[in-house]
């Protein structure tokens, strides 16, 4: 089968080719396993993260992905509640112990031995890949392969950040950064909460317009101060600095969630830059999002069909993966990017 490897860390350049075409053995599904034809896989900044080394694979070569649409090709023995042709998606979350306090109390995103799906396991990169039966996501019809992909991941890790936030109708959110997961969660946002205000800071024009288009109040960049002081903001950025302006612009008590698996080193020095009084006195809180349950990815499906969100996609071949993570690094998107292999 086709096949994208990871084999190093490298540092992603405009001139850079992080991972390697090759042919790869089909894999067999062990017995609680599934064997999934792969379809679709959606590109995530976490694969980002994973390549330049600050949330490394424990093993190389791996296959990246972990926004994986397809159909099932093959059960393992013990493979219960799955049909092969049932079209399904697996997310971040590939397995987590089951037995432990957080997982008993439905926390397995905090799980110790949480594994990721293209990190811990084999991903979505290629034609062909397996995961646990009780860790696929039957999917509704309502979406096509490419629009599902980033529901598993920018979706629902986007919708585990709005519950985080724990903001209550006509109480004001802002974004910081409006990718993937942002533009899905403002969709949300405005149907659970139809009486409050969505404000989004972001780096580039197109991605500002967009926001507005999809019905921000305001939308302005990175380091702009907002009309109003907001009682939560959603920060989906790589970078620190955007995390001092949001508190900047946060209401006492108000709430900033941090929904990045890392943040990249070179912006660290904004940490300095926190001033206790101007960015956290008044009761002010940070939470961070650690991974998603399944239960997080069901929800959110189920939520997006009923509210008829759809992502806006831009799509790329399985051959252009290296291509789709440079742009990822270096260039805006409106929207989320996902590799076509059907």
């Amino acid at each position: 089968m086709r096949a994208l490897l990871l084999d190093k860390i490298v540092s992603l350049t405009e001139n850079t080719s992080p991972l390697r075409r090759v042919n790869w053995p089909v894999p067999e599904p062990a017995a609680d396993e599934v064997l999934i034809r792969v379809h679709a896989c959606g590109v995530c900044h976490t694969e980002l993260d994973e390549i330049e080394g600050r949330a490394p694979p424990p093993r190389l070569p791996v296959i990246p992905g972990h926004q994986a649409v397809g159909r099932i090709a093959a059960l393992g023995s013990k493979a219960a509640g799955l049909r092969i042709g049932d079209r399904v998606g697996v997310a971040w979350i590939y397995s987590a112990c089951g037995v432990c306090g957080y997982c008993r109390r439905g926390m397995e995103n905090l799980c110790a031995e949480f594994q990721a799906t293209g990190r811990d396991a084999h991903g979505g990169y290629a034609e062909y890949m397996t995961a646990r039966a009780d860790f696929v996501h039957l999917l509704p019809d309502e979406f096509s392969d490419v629009q599902a992909a980033p529901l598993l991941c920018a979706g629902a890790v986007g919708y585990r950040a709005l519950r985080l936030a724990g903001l209550t109708d006509g109480q004001d959110l802002g974004f910081t950064g409006f990718g993937a997961s942002a533009h899905l969660v403002l969709q949300l946002a405005r149907r659970q909460y139809p009486n409050s205000r969505f404000y989004v800071f972001a780096r580039s024009v197109q991605e500002r317009a967009y926001a507005r288009d999809l019905g921000a109040v305001w939308a302005g960049d990175i380091t702009d101060t907002c009309p109003c002081l907001l009682q939560a903001i959603i920060d989906t950025t790589p970078a620190w600095t955007p995390v001092l302006m949001a508190l900047n612009n946060l209401a006492p008590g108000g709430r900033l969630i941090i929904n990045a698996i890392r943040k990249e080193e070179a912006d660290k020095d904004a940490l300095l830059r926190l001033n206790y009084a101007q960015h956290l006195w008044r009761e002010k809180e940070i939470k961070s999002v650690a991974n998603v349950t399944r239960d997080d990815v069901r929800q959110f499906l189920r939520l997006a069909k009923d509210a008829g969100i759809r992502p806006e996609v831009e799509e790329y071949p399985l051959a252009g993966a290296n291509r789709a993570l440079l742009d990822m690094k270096h260039k805006p998107a409106r929207g989320a990017r996902v590799l076509r292999m059907i």
